[in-house]
């Protein structure tokens, strides 16, 4: 939206005789400087200006924004006496019309902070603005409005300023005031009188009425420049570099000279590099290397460079075998990735069949195609895909033959031979007599030799056995094959337990991979389920399902999984009876035993009573043995110990168990200094998995921290945590991790004194050797009683020294010279039991 102000100074018609659609914003700036009260045709200007503005607003206000600003009305003699009486908006005509006869002249003239303020208030550095300024006399406020009037030009992106000069007394005053209009390219005129006054603004109305455009910004300058090679050969890369890249999304093109400054053809971006390599066109001419700001599109800086057509020759055998391998060789390469191609002669130039990239080499390998015929050996650049040179070749049929045996066993492995291969990755095939050329079923890649074996397929019928060419997949050679039935056999138990696992043998194998599987009696020909391969051999172990009923052993060819030989095997219930005690603890291992073993994978496991059939919990395989075992869950409650067969995982056999709580009891030290050894006991219903730990007061039930396992004993010692605090001692059962007892432990400080049935009285610190004064007392009865002097990590009974408590306190002791910490103890021999402990200092 372009913003316009009106500056009015002596009358203000001008203002509402434009199209309301012509004005956006307008911000009337009305003079209200002591000059207005001077006289034109005995009428003052202020007058003037209030006449002009109340005969000629019309209508189409109502669709224009309108703001009004007044200075030198309030105070005489204030430079800085400007004031934005109604902001640009929809306005009320008699109010819009209220406030200017309310505008009375008494001060100066600021001219230029009156367009300095209104060119600030419509953002003039963001939007176009335009000020129509109408004055009667020129700047009073010591500023140079034509300096102003340059500097608004340049800071804004599209500011301009009309005035009108209305009674002025001077060409001085006239020049002063053009000044304005000329620094910004707005227009000035002079009117001497009210009609003059009104003509002028309907000219300036015009001009404000038709949008400006914003004037361009000039383009900036850059100081690129770029080198390239002056000649080139068609097809190859170049080195290019450049000086002062503006941007890294830049491009480098090389386009025909004198194209359009736009067009972008073979190019790269210049990123952060300053030289790279570019591709040249694949035809001869004279060319560009440009410069392009990405920007724009714009070229910056450009170097011709001449394109010339490449001398290249390329060599090949003058005739070949169809299909085969052939070395070419040429002169020299242009660019890496140009192609050695073979097509049929008189191809069109661009056509691209078997080929190979030219890379760094002088010479490579090409496969030739697999129809004879007439081909050309063509080398072709790969920019813009031209044949730079050609040799003809004569492809020729090879000849071949192939051998296989006459008869041969569906599913079998044969031996085939060929006269010799053409390619490696030529194939051998089997497929069935009268196929398709190009169908491939059963087959091998002929690689380096003259024979190997061939799977045949499992179905009988006529066959033959062909050497394709793998490019084009054309047969060379064939021989036929007849595929007979095998003879076979299967022998297997007419009875078998669930689960078990039989002896099963067969006449002979067709093939290492075929199976032996039994399955359900009348199940589909490729149905396998529980099964063996036959490798090399006549015999081997078979599992039985694990379900009762009638089932059929089944010797089936891989080779089309059907089946050649079956025979029936009824699958009986095992009698089975499982042992284990009535009751068992908790978390114990309790023995279990069996009447027999169906399979040694087989299963003994405890679970609830009443779980599903094929749920396991804690558990043992049953192996050979007819015992074991087997640990109780950690919860009480009623269970069952099951016989379940591996296979199909059936319950066979099962008893119940009612696991009922331990009964355990803990004990431990009550207070201990923070690292310090704790002293714990058990008793009870104990396993040696079980655990003892130390955790903080409240930790989860299963929580498991510093611990040691019970084994079989009754005691351990557990070392204090670093923290201060509440602690538990906890006796939790390994199985299910539920704790069944436990003892509060409280950790002191380090340092901090241990009273369990007296106290001691020392000081906190003392110099190396010196005498210190210790008391002490006691609620022990005890003859046997010392005060002894330690190192801190000595243990509880032995000491640095000792003396009897037989006399009164105090105790006088002569501390050690070795600086550290040490620790007094009041003890009770008879128990042994530390009553008191006490930190001292040396140092």
């Amino acid at each position: 939206m372009k913003r316009i102000v009106f500056a009015i100074a002596a009358a203000t018609g001008l203002l509402f005789s434009s199209p309301a659609n012509a004005v956006d914003d307008v911000m009337v700036v009305f003079d209200g400087s002591n000059s207005m009260w001077g006289q034109i045709e005995g009428v003052a200007k202020i007058e003037i200006a209030r006449d002009a503005m109340e005969n000629l607003m019309g209508d189409w206000i109502a669709d224009a924004n309108i703001g009004l600003m007044a200075y030198g009305h309030r105070r005489e003699g204030d430079c800085s006496d400007i004031e934005t009486l109604i902001a640009p908006g929809r306005v009320d005509r008699t109010e819009f019309l209220e406030q200017v006869r309310q505008i009375t002249p008494r001060g100066k003239t600021p001219l230029s902070a009156a367009i300095e303020r209104a060119a600030n208030e419509l953002a003039f550095r963001d939007n176009p603005a335009t000020v129509v300024v109408i004055s009667d006399g020129i700047e009073s406020c010591e500023r140079d409005p034509c300096a102003l009037a340059d500097d608004l030009n340049r800071a804004g992106i599209g500011f301009t300023a009309h005035v009108i000069g209305f009674g002025l007394g001077s060409q001085e005053e006239e020049d002063s005031l053009a000044c304005i209009a000329e620094k910004t390219g707005g227009r000035f005129i002079a009117a001497s009188d009210a009609g003059e006054l009104q003509a002028a603004l309907g000219e300036v109305s015009a001009t404000v009425a038709t949008p400006t455009e914003p004037k361009p910004e000039p383009e900036p300058e850059y100081d690129v420049s770029i080198t390239a090679p002056e000649t080139a050969l068609a097809g190859s890369s170049i080195e290019v570099s450049w000086r002062n890249a503006v941007d890294g999304r830049d491009i480098v093109t090389i386009v025909p000279a004198g194209a359009d400054e736009s067009e972008i053809e073979n190019h790269i971006r210049v990123k952060d590099n300053n030289s790279s390599g570019l591709r040249v066109p694949g035809e001869p001419g004279l060319y560009e290397v440009r410069y392009v700001l990405d920007e724009e599109r714009r070229t910056l800086a450009s170097t011709p460079v001449e394109i010339t057509e490449p001398e290249v020759t390329v060599t090949a055998p003058e005739t070949a075998l169809a299909g085969s391998t052939i070395e070419v060789s040429w002169s020299k390469a242009v660019d890496g990735r140009d192609i050695i191609t073979i097509v049929p002669a008189g191809a069109d130039e661009d056509e691209i069949e078997n080929h190979i990239r030219v890379k760094d080499d002088s010479s490579s390998g090409l496969r030739v195609p697999g129809e004879p015929g007439l081909y050309e050996v063509r080398y072709v650049i790969d920019e813009g895909r031209r044949t730079l040179a050609s040799t003809p070749v004569e492809v020729t049929e090879p000849e071949m033959s192939v051998t296989a045996p006459e008869t041969a066993l569906a599913g079998s492995t044969i031996e085939v031979s060929w006269s010799k291969a053409v390619a490696g990755r030529d194939i051998i095939t089997i497929v069935p007599a009268g196929a398709d050329e190009d169908e491939i079923e059963n087959h091998i890649r002929v690689k380096d030799d003259s024979s190997s074996g061939l799977r045949v397929p499992g179905e009988p019928g006529l066959y033959e056995v062909r050497y394709v060419i793998d490019e084009g997949r054309r047969p060379l050679a064939s021989t036929p094959v007849e595929v007979t039935e095998p003879e076979m056999s299967v022998t297997a138990p007419e009875t078998a337990l669930t689960g078990s696992t039989i002896e099963v043998s067969w006449s002979k194998a067709v093939a290492g991979r075929d199976i032996i599987t039994i399955v359900p009696a009348g199940a589909d020909e490729d149905e396998i389920e529980n099964h063996i391969r036959v490798k090399d051999d006549s015999s081997s172990g078979l599992r039985v399902p694990g379900e009762p009923g009638l089932y059929e052993v089944r010797y089936v060819i891989d080779e089309g999984r059907r089946t050649l030989a079956s025979t029936p095997v009824e699958v009986t219930e095992p009698e089975m009876s499982v042992t284990a005690p009535e009751t068992a603890l908790a978390g114990s291992t309790i023995e279990v035993s069996w009447s027999k073993a169906v399979a040694g994978r087989d299963i003994i496991t405890i679970v609830p009573a009443g779980a599903d059939d094929d749920e396991i919990e804690n558990h043992i395989r049953v192996k050979d043995n007819s015992s074991s075992g087997l640990r109780v869950p950690g919860e009480p409650g009623l269970y069952e110990v099951r016989y379940v067969i591996d296979e199909g995982r059936r319950t066979l056999a099962s008893t119940p168990v009612e696991v009922t709580e331990p009964s355990v009891q803990l004990t431990a030290t009550e207070t201990v200094r923070a690292k310090g050894d704790i002293a714990v006991t058990w008793q009870g219903d104990t396993n040696s998995r079980d655990i003892v730990t130390i955790v903080p007061m409240g930790a989860e039930d299963d929580a498991v921290e510093q611990h040691k396992r019970v084994r079989d004993d009754t005691e351990a010692t557990l070392r204090a945590p670093e923290e201060t605090g509440m602690y538990e001692v906890r006796y939790v059962l390994d199985e299910g991790r539920r704790t069944l007892a436990r003892a509060i432990v409280e950790v002191v400080a380090e340092d901090a004194a241990l009273d369990t049935g007296g106290s001691l009285d020392v000081p906190e610190t003392a110099a190396p050797g010196e005498t210190v004064q210790v008391g002490w007392t006691s609620s022990s009865e005890s003859d046997r009683q010392r005060i002894s002097l330690a190192r801190r990590d000595q243990a509880d009974f032995t000491w640095i020294e000792a003396k009897k408590t037989d006399n009164e306190p105090p105790l006088m002791f002569t501390m050690p010279d070795e600086p550290g910490t040490y620790e007094f103890r009041l003890l009770d021999l008879a128990g042994p039991i530390v009553l008191s402990r006490a930190i001292i200092e040396v140092q």
